[in-house]
């Protein structure tokens, strides 16, 4: 018995940064995009609960009950009695640490396995809350396509897309902690009168038209003067894009992943070489968007 689902990674078209609330966390208006890089989560019954990874920087994953996967295992357990031994296997291909929600993947796409698995039969609107409970992003992963995600970004409203976006994404040497990043956010805005965050309706008219040249004049992002003050070489990166013929560049969420927006396929393609032999960044890949949240696609009960 097994069920695998497939979760995909998100780049923030726009994420506007309120200041910190007393709570530690930040209001949000979180232009989410679903693309087309995925994760693989399988479950299947064991003798206790587990969680084993492979792919590209499979190393760096917690295996222990941090995370994301096993704790929405254990969330959608005790909320119908079952009991939570399963093995999630987690195939990687969404950036690890990359800004591109690939944890957040991972609990969405455990969440739905194990509620196909076990048959609990949960309404569409209690696993978005038990995704919410897990993180800010897991909700998006779950749902897929474009939102607006406000509070801490949780709080979904699905947005309409006129057409397919085409994106490079380059991959960073190393790693960068979102928390890490919020802070430097914090310290960046100290004493300056920080605005309310609200998503651009430029923003929204061009996703809604399929508009690739207005989509990239309206793409923002909050957090990219805090990632470029932990990482400053990111802004080689960008400018090597750029140069490469993409319409907009920016970091993709708290980075260090970032994301070109390209007219089309072939001009995708050209990004990405130019990129890859750059020397700024590890890896390139491409993609596009919008693509389907957590989806079954094995299902052997």
């Amino acid at each position: 018995m097994s069920v695998t689902v497939r979760v995909p990674a998100k780049v923030n078209v726009q994420l506007a940064v309120g200041a910190a609330r007393p709570d530690g966390f930040h209001d949000l208006a979180n232009v989410f995009l679903a693309v087309g890089l995925y994760d693989e989560i399988t479950v299947t019954p064991a003798d206790e609960l587990r969680v084993t990874c492979e792919g590209p920087d499979a190393d760096q994953v917690p295996l222990d009950r941090t995370n994301l996967a096993a704790r929405a295992a254990l969330r959608l357990a005790e909320r119908y009695a079952r009991d939570a031994r399963v093995h999630v296997h987690i195939a990687k291909d969404i950036p690890v640490a990359g800004g591109m929600a690939g944890g957040s993947a991972d609990g969405a796409g455990a969440l739905l396995a194990c509620d196909t698995l076990w048959g609990t039969g949960a309404p569409r609107g209690e696993l978005l809350d038990i995704c919410a409970e897990l993180g800010s992003d897991v909700p998006f992963s779950l749902v897929g396509g474009a939102a607006l995600g406000t509070g801490r970004g949780e709080k979904l409203t699905p947005l309409e897309v006129g057409g397919t976006f085409h994106w490079v994404f380059a991959m960073a040497e190393r790693g960068l902690s979102t928390p890490a990043v919020f802070r430097e956010f914090d310290r960046l805005g100290e004493g300056l009168d920080i605005p309310e965050p609200v998503a651009s309706e430029d923003l929204l008219e061009a996703l809604a038209g399929g508009d690739p040249d207005a989509l990239a004049a309206a793409v923002s992002n909050d957090l990219q003067p805090a990632a470029l003050s932990l990482f400053p070489e990111l802004s080689d990166t960008l400018a090597a894009g750029r140069a490469a013929g993409a319409l907009t560049a920016l970091v993709s969420g708290s980075g260090p992943t970032t994301a070109f927006l390209a007219r089309d396929t072939g001009s995708a393609a050209k990004i990405a070489r130019t990129l890859a032999a750059s020397g700024t960044c590890r890896s390139v890949r491409v993609a596009s968007g919008p693509a389907a949240g957590a989806t079954v696609v094995g299902d052997r009960r």
